[in-house]
């Protein structure tokens, strides 16, 4: 455990305001800056951040809660999936030891995908929806449970490996799935679901001793003003250029750390 880092914390800041304007997780900022500006072990960057996202988004979570933002069936149905996932993948991290260099390559090259992913989600998300909405419409209620955990599933191995996906990519496929669900409830249901995942995943990677505390509070103490006011300032920001900015930089990041 370290101490206070101001660098850190400015950091903390600036990723703060990011997310803030945009609405996209930390987890696909704060990480990869960790890992290729700092040089922290990814281990120890996604453990760290998944903790930090677990006990950020209870606040969203009970904000969102309260405005009766949030559909609990699909939260259960994407945390039925995602729980035991997330638990399987840290028992396999735990078994080949996190301080192994193929681990570390290994996270290193899922969160490279897994921020691609998150910008094509972002570029392509209209396109995506136009295009698979006649096959959703088609589907069974009892398909679209199977479907949701299994989306569950996917994002547990991917946020517990690489602390990203739960944002764009999680809310990309839930409007998908649940095209007559208002948007204000999707992101709820999207936040609340990650509540569980973040600490069980978070709590794992505290288990297997790749969580510095030291670089959670220093995060903290710069992410908290950050996020605020970026949330203030976000309306007077247009989405169409902040949009494709934040694509080409997890497009240019995620290339880097998969090639």
């Amino acid at each position: 455990m370290g101490l206070i880092n101001p660098l850190y914390s400015v950091s903390g800041f600036v990723v703060g305001l990011l997310v803030g304007f945009t609405g996209v997780g930390g987890g696909s900022l704060m990480t990869p800056l960790l890992v290729l500006a700092f040089g922290i072990h990814p281990a120890t960057a996604v453990g760290t951040d998944l903790l930090y996202a677990g006990l950020t988004k209870i606040t969203g979570t009970a904000v969102h809660g309260f405005n009766g933002a949030i559909d609990w069936k699909v939260v259960r149905r994407l945390a039925l999936g995602s729980v035991p996932a997330a638990a399987a993948t840290l028992l396999a991290l735990a078994h080949f030891g996190i301080d192994a260099k193929g681990t570390g390559a290994t996270i290193s090259t899922t969160l490279g995908f897994a921020l691609l992913l998150t910008a094509a989600a972002l570029v392509f998300r209209k396109w995506l929806l136009g295009r698979l909405a006649g096959f959703i419409e088609r589907r069974a209620d009892g398909e679209i449970s199977a479907l949701t955990t299994l989306l569950g599933a996917t994002l547990g191995v991917l946020v517990s490996i690489s602390s990203v996906g739960a944002g764009a990519i999680g809310v990309t496929a839930l409007v998908l799935l649940y095209p007559k669900m208002p948007t204000v409830r999707v992101v709820g249901s999207d936040i609340a679901h990650a509540v569980p995942l973040t600490l069980v995943a978070g709590a794992g990677h505290w288990w297997i001793g790749s969580v510095d505390f030291g670089l959670l509070a220093s995060l903290l103490i710069g992410s908290i003003p950050g996020i605020m006011i970026g949330s203030h300032f976000a309306n007077r920001l247009p989405d169409r250029i902040l949009r494709p900015v934040l694509a080409g930089t997890l497009a240019l990041i995620g290339g880097r750390l998969v090639f």
